[in-house]
């Protein structure tokens, strides 16, 4: 419930980061928290009641990260889901990155944490290796066990383990096409071979 609230909530800040809560980033917030029928009415007022504003994120933000501090990869997930919703109009904008950072500071994610989740959402430098949290250059053998490394952490199948709810599932599954994708194209240019 810690997880499901903190999400939504923050989702509902990100998307008002900008000043506008767009319709894009709404259905975005629907396709990242998925929630059963029954509790979908409850979601929905949180969202509306915590989207009026961006004050009180951080509040949310620590009580994740003390929530989940042995669990880095779900704040991972978390922040992932933010910058889908942040990307659902089409960019980013600076108000959004801001708050996107925040939140990552306050989860203990470093810049280069941020910049690898970053890169799964909007063209940085336009470089696989930063999705895969590698330097371009990285030899075929260190790409290929990075990758391994990176699909063993993010796999859905773990997180589903962990018993967490359908949300973090969805995320884990974009973020491994996004890993995988990242991986193919580095393979494609022939490094990874």
């Amino acid at each position: 419930m810690v997880f499901t609230t903190g999400l939504v909530a923050l989702a509902a800040k990100m998307a008002k980061s900008d000043g506008v809560v767009t319709p894009s980033e709404v259905e975005a917030f629907g396709k990242v928290v998925q929630v059963e029928p029954a509790e979908r009415a409850g979601v929905e007022r949180l969202f509306d009641l915590a989207k009026t504003t961006t004050a009180g994120f951080e509040a949310y933000a620590s009580q994740l990260a003390a929530t989940f501090s042995d669990a880095p990869a779900l704040l991972e997930d978390v922040l992932d889901g933010l910058f889908h919703i942040a990307t659902a109009d089409g960019a980013i904008h600076e108000a959004e990155e801001r708050y996107l950072r925040a939140v990552a500071e306050i989860f203990g994610l470093d810049e280069a944490a941020f910049r690898r989740i970053a890169a799964r959402h909007v063209r940085l430098a336009d470089d696989p290796y930063l999705v895969l949290g590698l330097e371009r250059g990285a030899d075929a053998a260190a790409v290929k066990a990075r990758h391994r490394q990176l699909v063993a952490e993010n796999h859905p199948d773990r997180v589903i383990a962990r018993g967490l709810p359908p949300e973090a599932v969805a995320i884990a599954t974009r973020r491994l096409a996004a890993i995988n994708a990242a991986y193919d194209r580095i393979e494609a240019e022939g490094a990874a071979r």
